[in-house]
Formats: structure tokens, sequence, C-alpha cells
């Protein structure tokens, strides 16, 4: 079977995951919204600002009386801070106001303190000609009442939540989480804090994965590890199908005597697609098991954290409606040379430093460690080599775990 490229895996992947059901939505506090998807589109009943307002400190008034304010000065008839509701402001008269505050009926423009005198007498002096609407942030400035604020399958930042209170908003209609089972696979598998026994290590791959699960706000089913026996593999999978929206694997699913995951998805399942061009990450499996997606992730520790930042994260933000998935990525020049191209596009664990990207460690696949000390990973695509200030693809781990 010839390998797969992973921008045509990525489509197929992104394919099956447009085709699901969307979660049901929730009402939830807009405090408790951040990362969440919105169920439905968002508009404004309010413009923001809800009135004209000063951009800054300084004194109101009516550009008709600019003439008298230059040569005889006007009288500070009222003072206007932010929260007030400011009476009319008489003719031939200027208003001291402050950043933020009502423009009172009867002003259009506003100087600032800087370049006004005012005596004793308070009465203000104007040294310059002022055209109508000068340092005034006028109403619907930032939003009009009735325009969309935000659209269905907006994943909320921060700045969305700041927006979405700037129109009153306290609750906010969001996509329920998916359920996500996620399972580790082999014999050799201990949990941390057991004793570790002579051929066995300890599994770190899970946590991996509900980490990430957990920064992209999904809710996770731990379901342990999994025995290399076909019938627990079955039972196990059955089990998780009435449970999960998306079964995410590790281990398993290559064509070894023991792998009887990718057995039991092959026989009593739904193989979409399996063995990509990539490294690491060969045996990365797309199937269903009785109804539900299967995301078959090698068992490799780097290999579990390429691939699901690649694949399974894009799969799952889709999943939620989001059509926006692809990661952030950068052209860097290369610290490095890498003198013998692959047969497949490599993700490298790398860092920047001194505006190069370098590698980070040992880029074995089952070498985690490299991953703690990159800030991103580099991709080399198959059969390129690369020489120190070539350009290459770089993939910041701030832009793949959100």
């Amino acid at each position: 079977m010839s390998l797969m490229a992973v921008s045509e895996a990525l489509q197929r992947v992104l394919a099956s995951a447009s085709g699901e059901v969307l979660p049901g939505a929730e009402t939830v506090p807009l405090a408790d919204a951040l990362g969440r998807v919105l169920a439905k589109p968002l508009f404004s009943e309010y413009d923001v600002p809800p009135w004209d307002n000063s951009a800054m400190d300084g004194y109101a008034l009516h550009t008709e009386d600019m003439i008298t304010a230059m040569q005889a000065g006007l009288k500070v008839s009222q003072r206007i801070t932010a929260g007030m509701a400011p009476p009319a402001l008489m003719r031939g008269t200027c208003a001291r106001i402050f950043t933020g505050a009502p423009i009172p009926a009867g002003a259009d423009t506003v100087e600032m303190q800087e370049n006004v005198n005012v005596d004793e007498q308070g009465q203000a002096s104007f040294a310059h000609a002022l055209r109508p609407g000068q340092n005034i942030r006028p109403r619907g400035q930032d939003i009009n009442a009735g325009s969309l604020l935000l659209d269905t399958g907006s994943r909320l930042r921060p700045q969305d939540l700041g927006l979405i209170a700037s129109v009153g908003r306290s609750t906010v209609e969001v996509l329920k989480p998916l359920r996500i089972a996620v399972l580790s696979t082999g014999d050799e598998l201990v949990e941390p804090g057991q004793p570790l026994g002579a051929g066995q290590i300890f599994n770190s791959n899970r946590y991996t994965l509900i980490g990430c699960l957990q920064r992209l706000g999904q809710q996770v089913i731990d379901a342990g590890i999994l025995e290399d026996d076909p019938d627990a593999t079955h039972k196990r999978l059955q089990s998780l199908a009435g449970r999960a929206d998306v079964i995410i694997t590790s281990g398993g699913v290559s064509v070894g005597e023991a792998d009887y995951l990718g057995q039991t998805l092959r026989e009593h399942g739904e193989l979409d697609m399996w063995k990509l061009a990539i490294k690491p990450g060969k045996p990365f499996t797309l199937a269903r098991f009785a109804g539900t997606p299967v995301l078959g992730l090698p068992g490799n520790p780097a290999a579990v954290l390429v691939t699901f930042l690649l694949l399974v994260r894009p799969y799952l933000l889709r999943r939620l409606g989001i059509q926006q998935v692809a990661p952030v990525t950068m052209d860097v020049a290369a610290g490095f040379d890498w003198k013998k191209p692959g047969n497949r596009d490599e993700y490298l664990r790398a860092r920047l430093e001194d505006g190069h990207v370098v590698l980070a460690g040992n880029q074995s696949s089952g070498v985690l460690s490299s991953a703690t000390e990159a800030s991103g990973l580099v991709c080399i695509t198959a059969g390129k080599t690369v020489a120190r200030g070539d350009q290459l693809p770089f993939l910041p781990f701030e832009g793949l775990f959100d």
C-alpha cells in the first residue's frame, strides 16, 4: 500500500469531520465561555458607544462659537465626567469635559486641554480653530445596533468576550464539548505512580492527549490502558462507542501480530485511511467502529504529539463547525543542515534562536524530551535537503495547542 500524503490525509480527515452532526447547544455565563464555540450568530442590540463621547480631556463647544472662543474666550458653563447625563450646552459657552464623557447637546467639537487657557474668572481661551466632530467618538463608532458581532462557529477568545460584554450580553449560546474517549494500548504500559516491572514503561501518551484535549476545552473520557487481547479490544471499543463522540487511541494500529486494535478496526470496523507519508506518525488511522469515529495514533510519544497537532486537532475543530483550522505558520531561516532527503514529510521538534530555527534534541519518534525543549515544529518536505539559511515553515506550539 502506498503512503498517503499529509495534505491529502488532512483533507480526508476534515471531510470526515464535516459529515458529522454538530453537538447540541447550551447557554453558559459569559465568564465561562472562553474557548467555546458559538452555536448561532450573535447580533448587537445596542450602538457602541451608545452616545457621542469625548476622546480626551478637554473642552466641548460649538464650532459656530469658534471666532468668539479665539478672540474673547468662552465661559465654562458646566463640568462633565464619564457616567453623567449632561444638560444641553448653553450657546456662547463651553463645557469642561473628560475622556469618555457624553457630548452635551449643542456641542459638536472638543479641544484638548493643553490648547486651552482658563483664567481665574472661568473664561476659556482657545488658540486654534476646530472642525465639527474633532476629538469626538461618535455613537456607533465601534458597533451599530443590529450588526453581526460573531458568526456561528466562532471560537471565543478573550477579546471576543469583551466584545460581547460591550453590547450588554451576560450569557452566550455555545456548542457542548465533544465527548472524547482516550485509550492507550499495550501490555507494556504501566500507569505513573505504579511500580515498573521488567519490560514495562510508564504510560505517557494518554497524558499528552488528555492535556491537548483539555486545552481545546473538550470533555475527556479516560478509558485507561487496553491489554493486548483481541476479545478485550472488541469489547472495549464497543463500550466506548456507546459513550463517546470520538475515540482516540495510541498504539496498536500497525500490522504486527500483537496490534489487535488495528486488526479489530480492519475486521469489524470501517477503515478510511492508514499509513501516511509523515515522520513521525506513519501508522495514523482514521476509522469507524459501531458508527463512532476512531482516530488511531501511533504508539511512539513524539508521533502521538505530531499527529494529534497536525490531524486530530483540525478534525476536532471541524467537528465543532470551525472552518479556520489551519495552524499559524511562519517562514524562518534554518539554523542547521539536513543533507539526507527522506521519502516522507518530516516534522521535527525545533525552537527559535537568534532569528533562526534550530533542532531541539533527539528527533527519534520515541523521544518526548525534545518536545519540551522545542517551541514548535519545523517541516522538511519529502525529497528535500536543507542548508543553513534556507527558509522553512515553522509551526509554533502556541498556535497548535489552542
